[in-house]
């Protein structure tokens, strides 16, 4: 296999591990604390995750490793390793006075734009959660840039590792912080020190440290030594900032969509803020498995051929990799669609929480190749170190376009009018990077064949789980059973796809 396809398939691997985790985690969620306490969470964390995304992690992240990979390529590790030191000390510098704005503020942020369909006691606690958060968020403002330095020496093993032990403190925070004595879940007896909600931040505070902790031995390994400074004139950081300022407004345009959702679906009662996120977060394993880690391991290759010219390779190995994406997502789009819905009750929710979840999770799967597609078109862009025009499709897109959508197709279509925004919105954002992108270099959207098998292998695989869905009795077997089988269906689904986009898989082979 190349570098690229090795590359993905570890980032996949524990991106898997890192979703068993995570499933574990929101199973749990879901049995311990009430759906208000879990509503409340999920909005308090908005602002928070908000200011991760935007400095620690996705903004700075995609905006430092094409600058990185370009030192390294020209000018060496030592140079390389400078030019970080310097963006990690401001990072952490703008996100301490940034938290410390939200810390102050963060009652009317609650009550004006988050969550303004809470009660009071939910709008107290909510802003309890978020002024705890902004602990872990200090401590990503240096592990998200970790795993940037690290995928720039082209090392994924450490960052795909991260999130795993993210979520393992998180599960810590949560079974052994929250429950008080004699807590039943399930078959277990759980007896924790009693925090309650509040257990599960301090658990998302653990976890951040073991993110940050895990990744230190590669920056060793690789020579980074921490020096304090800073140099906003050194030539490198200037280059750095130039495509971070766009980067960044993508990123906040990006992440309205989470703070227009939760803003309309408070409006809508409770479970409706819990619906939509456990949906998302099911719409989320596969595109992560699939377009993320793909994106992330093909990401300074391209940086790599963008830096030495080489246009030719350039579309060739993005053009294997959109193929690759096709041929994955959309067939797991109808698979998973059709099949989510006896697999939705492993969660244990309230019988109208999980009706949310089944529908706001196809509602979100209309959009999963978009969103996939989305995660290497904007790259590539970066990788050629244009921030300007993945800029404009986002403000265009996921702000002007998802608004005027969500707020319309939630008087149509409820809930679950918001999930099919997001999907219309954002495949609408990848086409056109993608037209815009082969303007520039052509040949890259050359998929007619590939279009054809996954049309075929979309069909197979959806009408196996449909016919699985009409023969088995799931209404007279337990929540387990049910979940295990219908995973045991979708697994008979992808089986049944998989022969017909065989010559588009072998593709990742050759990336």
């Amino acid at each position: 296999m190349s570098h690229i396809s090795r590359s993905t398939f570890i980032i996949a691997f524990f991106f898997a591990v890192d979703k068993v985790f995570a499933l574990a985690r929101q199973v749990l969620m879901a049995r311990i604390y009430s759906t208000s306490e879990q509503d409340v969470f999920f909005a308090a964390n908005n602002i928070p995750d908000l200011l991760s995304v935007l400095i620690s992690g996705g903004a700075l992240g995609v905006a430092l490793i094409p600058v990185l990979s370009e030192h390294l390529e020209q000018r060496g590790r030592a140079d390389a390793w400078d030019l970080f030191a310097r963006i990690l000390n401001l990072a952490f510098l703008v996100t301490g006075a940034l938290a410390i704005v939200i810390y102050i503020f963060a009652a009317p942020i609650i009550s004006g734009v988050v969550a303004p369909g809470f009660t009071a006691d939910q709008q107290a606690l909510a802003v309890e959660l978020m002024r705890l958060d902004l602990a872990a968020i200090m401590i990503f403002a240096i592990s998200g840039l970790a795993m940037a330095g690290l995928h720039a020496n082209q090392h994924f093993l450490l960052p795909a590792l991260a999130p795993v032990l993210y979520n393992a403190g998180q599960i810590a925070g949560i079974l052994i912080l929250s429950p008080g004595s004699g807590t039943l879940v399930g078959p277990l007896t759980l007896s924790g020190l009693g925090l309650g909600i509040h257990g599960m931040v301090y658990g998302v505070i653990l976890g951040a440290a073991l993110h940050l902790g895990i990744q230190i031995p590669g920056l060793i390994k690789y020579g980074f030594r921490w020096r304090p400074v800073l140099g906003l004139r050194t030539p490198g950081v200037r280059q750095v900032l130039r495509l971070l300022g766009p980067r960044v407004l993508t990123m906040a345009f990006i992440q309205w969509f989470f703070l227009l959702r939760d803003n309309l679906a408070s409006r809508l009662g409770e479970g409706a803020v819990t619906g939509l996120n456990y949906g998302w977060f099911i719409m989320q394993v596969p595109e992560t498995l699939i377009g993320s880690a793909l994106a992330i391991a093909i990401l300074p290759t391209l940086a790599e051929l963008a830096a030495r010219g080489d246009t030719e390779g350039f579309r060739a190995t993005l053009n294997r990799g959109v193929r690759v994406l096709l041929a994955l997502t959309i067939p797991v789009m109808a698979i998973l669609a059709a099949g989510v819905e006896p697999v939705v009750g492993v969660l244990g929710l309230e019988a109208e929480v999980s009706h949310y979840v089944v529908l706001t999770t196809r509602g979100y799967l209309l959009g999963l190749a978009g969103h996939a597609l989305l995660e290497i078109a904007s790259r590539s862009f970066y990788a050629r170190q244009d921030a300007r025009t993945p800029l404009f499709a986002a403000f265009l897109h996921a702000v002007v376009l998802y608004s005027i959508l969500a707020n319309w197709f939630v008087q149509l279509w409820g809930l679950n009018g918001i999930a099919i925004a997001n999907a219309v919105a954002f495949t609408s954002e990848a086409a056109l990077l993608f037209f815009l992108l082969g303007r520039k270099v052509p040949g890259i959207w050359q998929v007619r064949a590939t279009v054809m098998r996954v049309i075929l292998a979309t069909l197979a695989g959806g009408l196996v789980v449909l016919a699985g869905q009409a023969v088995l009795p799931f209404e007279a077997w337990g929540t387990e059973v049910s979940a295990l089988t219908g995973l045991a269906v979708m697994a008979a689904g992808a089986g049944a796809a998989a022969p017909f986009i065989w010559a588009d898989l072998r593709e990742l082979g050759r990336l």
